[in-house]
């Protein structure tokens, strides 16, 4: 089992910075993906990153590149969610995912095994 709790969510304005924290806890392994999704109000969950776990890989979506950056922390378990340049479209809640095992990509997360309890990114104009 693993546990995620996210944290650092909050309202900004467009154009504002936050920083998204996901504090795993549980088991650990040395090959996984780890992720952060978002699913904003009458939309379906979208991937907006990922990163490969142990091999460093990160991949994002079109909407958030250049803008966005995650990073992990292992001595902390802990995945990162820099967002920059936030626009009113990424207001969403956002989740942290997990799961265990080979190759990594975005897409709505239906095959990430364990989830956060989710952090709400609010973004005014």
């Amino acid at each position: 089992q693993v546990q995620l709790v996210e944290s650092g969510g909050g309202s900004v304005q467009a154009g504002g910075s936050l920083r998204l924290s996901c504090a795993a806890s549980g088991n650990t392994y040395s090959r996984g993906c780890m992720g952060w999704f978002r699913q904003g109000p009458g939309k379906e969950r979208e991937g907006v990153a990922v990163l490969y776990i142990g091999v460093g890989s990160t991949y994002y979506a079109d909407s958030v590149k250049g803008r966005f950056t995650i990073s992990q922390d292992n001595a902390k378990n802990t995945l990162y969610l820099q967002m920059n340049s936030l626009k009113p479209e990424d207001t969403a809640m956002y989740y942290c995912a997990a799961r265990p095992g080979w190759g990594c990509q975005l897409g709505s997360g239906s095959n990430f095994q364990y989830w956060g309890q989710g952090t709400q990114v609010t973004v005014s104009s």
